[in-house]
Formats: C-alpha cells, sequence, structure tokens
C-alpha cells in the first residue's frame, strides 16, 4: 500500500511528504474519526435522490422519456414548493406515495440486476 501511495505521490503531488510519513496508518476518516454519522447522511440524500429520479424513470417507461410533466409537477409541488415546512421524509413520502427504498440507488451504482 505504501509503495502504490509513494508512486502517485511521485507522480502528481506538488508537496512529496518526507520518506517517513505514513499517512494510511493513521487515516481514520470514517472507521474511527468520528465520521460516520456524516457519511451516513451522504448516502442517506443519494438513496433520497436515486429513489426520486426513479419516479421519472418509472413514468418514461409508457411514455419514452425521463422528461414527464406530470412526474415533474408532483415533485414541485411535494417537495420544491414546500420547502423546510414540512419534514422531508413527509415530503418525500407524499412525491413517491411510499417510504424512500434504496433499490434504485443500488442499481444506478450498479450493485443489482435491471428487472
Amino acid at each position: 500500500m505504501q509503495q502504490v501511495l509513494d508512486a502517485v505521490r511521485r507522480e502528481v503531488a506538488v508537496i512529496v511528504p518526507p520518506e517517513w510519513n505514513r499517512f494510511p496508518n493513521s487515516f481514520s476518516h470514517i472507521f474511527a474519526g468520528g465520521y460516520a454519522a456524516g457519511y451516513y447522511s451522504y448516502k442517506w440524500a443519494e438513496v433520497l435522490s436515486a429513489d426520486a429520479y426513479a419516479a421519472f424513470e418509472e413514468a418514461s417507461q409508457s411514455l419514452g422519456s425521463t422528461l414527464d410533466a406530470a412526474t415533474g409537477e408532483r415533485f414541485w409541488r411535494e417537495i420544491l414548493a414546500v420547502g423546510g415546512s414540512r419534514p422531508a421524509l413527509e415530503s418525500f413520502t407524499a412525491f413517491r406515495g411510499r417510504a424512500p427504498q434504496p433499490d434504485a440507488l443500488l442499481r444506478h451504482s450498479g450493485m443489482t440486476v435491471i428487472a
């Protein structure tokens, strides 16, 4: 691992750390650095985003285009227009008609087979 990092640094780093620097041994960003809760919020936002976009994909199956006006109107009415006047989960549920599901994110990430 250190050899790969050293090779990459030689090629692209503006400032190469000293030989004794062992950054990979001290990197604890997610696992021990207290960042896990923040990272979870990013992934949850990705779930919501992919699931919301899936509503447009579902509409496109009958229309042939993800630019479905009715879905866009529902998105505007249930999410954008209400802003922070109600909890985000309530807005999402009003838009999708159900609770968020991770299926679309898994599919968009290539982690499941498209059914």
